[in-house]
C-alpha cells in the first residue's frame, strides 16, 4: 500500500436498506477500482469498509450521498480503519 492509500469504515444511514445499496456499492467501489467489503446491519445501516487511493475512496464517499435511486441517506459517519481489507476485490458479506 502506498501513502496516497485510504481505509475507512462508513456507516450509512437512512432508507438505505431494500433499495439495493449493498449492490450499488460493490459496483460502484469495483469501477473504481476499490477494495472492501459492504454489508447490512440489523439496526437497519449499512456498513462498508473501503480501500485504495484516497482520490477514489472520497468519490466513493461523495456518490454514497446519492446511492441507488430508492436510497435517502440521511447521514455517513466515516473512521478512518486500521488496515486494509484481507481479501482483494470489493465484496458483500452477511449482515452483521
Amino acid at each position: 500500500m502506498t501513502s496516497d492509500t485510504k481505509t475507512v469504515r462508513l456507516q450509512i444511514t437512512g432508507k438505505v436498506q431494500n433499495v439495493w445499496f449493498r449492490g450499488w456499492t460493490e459496483s460502484t467501489a469495483k469501477g473504481l477500482g476499490l477494495t472492501g467489503w459492504v454489508r447490512n446491519r440489523k439496526d437497519g445501516s449499512v456498513e462498508a469498509v473501503v480501500s485504495g487511493p484516497a482520490a477514489a475512496v472520497d468519490t466513493l464517499l461523495a456518490q454514497c450521498w446519492d446511492g441507488p435511486p430508492a436510497a435517502k441517506v440521511t447521514d455517513i459517519k466515516v473512521e478512518n480503519y486500521p488496515a486494509p481489507p484481507p481479501k482483494p476485490g470489493f465484496h458483500q458479506v452477511p449482515t452483521l
